[in-house]
């Protein structure tokens, strides 16, 4: 019997014990909150339950180089789990002007998924109508894709992988 992984394995389940080591090393250099913005949310499966074991994983570029100069072990990377409220939290490097590009690139990990998804999260006080990425999505669904300000650089952005409010998760052609 063999135990190779095949086409129809889905992900996880995860033991987010294995993976603290890596979610250690992806906590920002800078986490005093100056040049740092948090995005909190939750992950919802399609009946709108919290995942309790996913992982959400989030790319910064910008904040990389920022973050390189500074010794980052994973410089502009974040890999967070989700807890038993399917909550998440990223702490993400960022630049001091608004901008129009996503606030990260966000690569999604759970149970039941034959293959992660992508997507992106936007701040709502960015400038949001130069965004060429989340301008490429049909306006009724852009709002998943922005995270909403709570407080001074809070925001909150929450997950939905199936239903009516479903985030819109992108194919960069190549994912099979």
């Amino acid at each position: 019997m063999s135990h190779a992984i095949t086409p129809s394995q889905t992900i996880g389940p995860f033991s987010h014990e294995a993976w603290e080591w890596a979610c250690a090393a992806c906590t920002p250099a800078n986490a005093d909150g100056s040049d740092t913005i948090t995005i909190s949310g939750v992950l919802r499966d399609g009946d709108g339950a919290p995942v309790g074991d996913g992982m959400i994983e989030a790319w910064t570029p910008g904040a990389a180089t920022i973050e390189r100069e500074r010794d980052h072990a994973l410089a502009g990377f974040r890999r967070v789990p989700t807890d038993d409220e399917g909550r998440f939290t990223l702490v993400l490097g960022r630049a001091q002007e608004a901008s129009c590009e996503p606030a990260a690139l966000v690569t999604v990990f759970m149970r039941g998924l034959l293959v992660h998804q992508f997507s992106a999260v936007f701040l709502e006080d960015d400038d949001l109508d130069r965004a060429a990425l989340l301008n490429q999505v049909p306006p009724e669904r852009r709002a998943t894709l922005v995270a909403r300000k709570t407080g001074p650089a809070s925001y909150n952005w929450d997950i939905r992988m199936q239903g009516e409010q479903e985030t819109v998760f992108f194919d960069y052609g190549g994912a099979p």
